[in-house]
């Protein structure tokens, strides 16, 4: 269970990461979607291909013995990048009243039942509100 509520407060548990906030704390809650970054796959990459048209620019090696490594780094570099089927990672984001925010990075497996919860707090905190008004 992501969150916990209690008749006081909301109460946050995910992995070995825990914290708890009073109700009126809490600013704003939910999920951010980022789309992930190869920046090492992608220069890796790049400096494999720089590394193979210097050997065969600029050396004198001859029958073409730089391609074999060249090829292997290039599989071993495009299983490394589509190993991964989730194209974005997931954050719990949740702002409080002293403009703290907590950002804890969370599975994609996990994104549906933590986005239920927050979506079932987001539902009690209205009606909260909506009796506290009347």
């Amino acid at each position: 269970m992501f969150i916990s509520l209690t008749h006081d407060q909301v109460q946050f548990q995910y992995g070995s990461k825990q914290w708890q906030y009073n109700f009126n704390e809490i600013v704003e809650l939910g999920l951010l979607k980022k789309k992930k970054t190869y920046l090492f796959e992608n220069g890796a990459f790049t400096a494999v291909t720089v590394l193979a048209y210097y050997c065969m620019i600029f050396t004198n090696v001859m029958e073409l013995y730089y391609l074999i490594p060249t090829l292997l780094c290039y599989s071993f570099l495009i299983v490394m990048r589509f190993n991964n089927k989730s194209e974005f990672d997931y954050f719990v984001i949740v702002k409080d009243i002293y403009k703290k925010e907590t950002k804890v990075k969370i599975s994609a497996l996990d994104r549906p039942a933590i986005g239920k919860q927050i979506d079932q707090y987001l539902n009690f905190e209205f009606e909260r509100i909506l009796k506290t008004t009347n």
